[in-house]
């Protein structure tokens, strides 16, 4: 792998790194994190100074945005972040951002070289005219499907998600229930998923996150059908330590979303813990889900229901082993420091870095350097 690399992280600050309990971007950053670290690389992070990590952390604020009443424009913050990575960017050979756009213009001046993994939907009508301002921003798609609605952009590799499979603990007995975990917002389709419990016969155990933006729907359409009594337990969030016991526990897991899903974190979540999937055909579904292993892609509800039984014969141990063959923490640290060295030999070069230099996908499971500890800073520099 070459030599350890000093390496920037830079996180949303909405959530801690990793979250206490949803959030899909933050747990991402926190795995790669952790591993680049354990693979033998100085990295820093920046995020809420609540969050907890391998790296040095520089603490852009207090605590999760999303905990603190006082804080009530997170633009502030993460716009103060950026300037702090600007700061101290001579000290790294990368800048890794995670945090959507707004450091383009900065990062842009910047003699470090830097990559921004999008991890959001890219169909929204105002992206095309930020990237024609910005088009030799280096991009990483975290499916081939995200990159559909901008094709043409700087998109220099796919990386898909990782997990760190040694601290999952997969569940190979069937349970009784099927599981919805995720947002209460339309995309997700939890009204299809409680319809598809309700007319397979089976118990629904739902442990969503209602954001404010979704609080009316939640009230309007949700609320209405769990009173109904019966098949639907909701539990509300969950913290990664319960998903070992609740998505473990589940007979297969309901991803019935309706919209370009760019990864769909719980896909592989689920399929770790031994737990099948059963998923709508959208976005990224047909490149996270293994056909007939670890899960089964349907179109509608009517298939969906009617899938439920075969589903529910998958063998649990080849669900698990297809995730560990495909989506472990090393591929992705791994697939990652190879677009870092790339791009610091591009910089020492004065070459321009585009997706014609790389050839990442979804790579095979590579041997970690030697483990190295490093002291964790938890104040901001100053």
């Amino acid at each position: 792998m070459g030599e350890p690399m000093k390496i920037a992280q830079i996180a949303p600050l909405t959530e801690s790194v990793p979250p206490r309990l949803y959030g899909g971007t933050e747990r991402i950053v926190a795995w790669l994190t952790d591993e680049l670290v354990r693979q033998g690389h100085d990295v820093t992070l920046y995020a809420s100074g609540d969050s907890r990590t391998s790296a040095r952390l520089v603490a852009a604020t207090p605590e999760a945005i999303r905990l603190r009443d006082d804080m009530t424009d997170p633009l502030a913050h993460t716009v103060r972040m950026v300037e702090l990575v600007a700061r101290d960017a001579a000290q790294f050979d990368v800048l890794h951002f995670h945090i959507d756009h707004i450091h383009y213009p900065v990062v842009k001046r910047l003699a470090t070289p830097a990559l921004t993994t999008m991890h959001g939907r890219m169909d929204l009508p105002d992206l095309p005219l930020l990237f024609d301002a910005f088009p030799d921003t280096p991009l990483v798609s975290i499916s081939d499907s995200q990159r559909e609605p901008l094709p043409g952009i700087n998109w220099i590799a796919t990386v898909p998600h990782g997990l760190p499979m040694d601290q999952i603990t997969p569940t190979l007995e069937r349970g009784s229930y099927l599981a919805f975990l995720g947002r209460t917002s339309p995309e997700k389709g939890i009204e299809e998923a409680i319809e598809i419990a309700r007319r397979a016969d089976m118990p629904l155990r739902v442990a969503a996150k209602v954001d404010a933006v979704d609080h009316e729907y939640f009230e309007q359409s949700i609320r209405p059908l769990l009173e109904r009594g019966g098949h639907v337990d909701f539990v509300g969030e969950i913290s990664d330590a319960q998903k070992d016991d609740f998505l473990g526990h589940a007979a297969a897991t309901l991803f019935p979303i309706d919209w370009p899903e760019p990864f769909g974190l719980v896909m592989i979540e689920s399929a770790a813990r031994g737990t099948p999937v059963l998923a709508f055909r959208s976005g990224s579904v047909p490149e996270v889900i293994e056909e007939g292993v670890s899960g089964l892609i349907v179109d509608d509800v009517d298939a969906a229901v009617a899938a439920v039984p075969r589903l529910l014969d998958l063998p649990r141990d080849r669900v698990r082993a297809a995730v560990e063959r495909r989506f472990g923490v090393e591929r992705m640290a791994g697939d990652y420091v190879d677009l870092y060295q790339r791009l610091a030999r591009d910089r020492g070069t004065g070459a321009t870095s585009n997706v014609a230099d790389f050839a990442i996908t979804q790579g095979t499971p590579r041997e970690p350097n030697q483990t190295v500890d490093q002291e964790v800073a938890s104040s901001p520099s100053s």
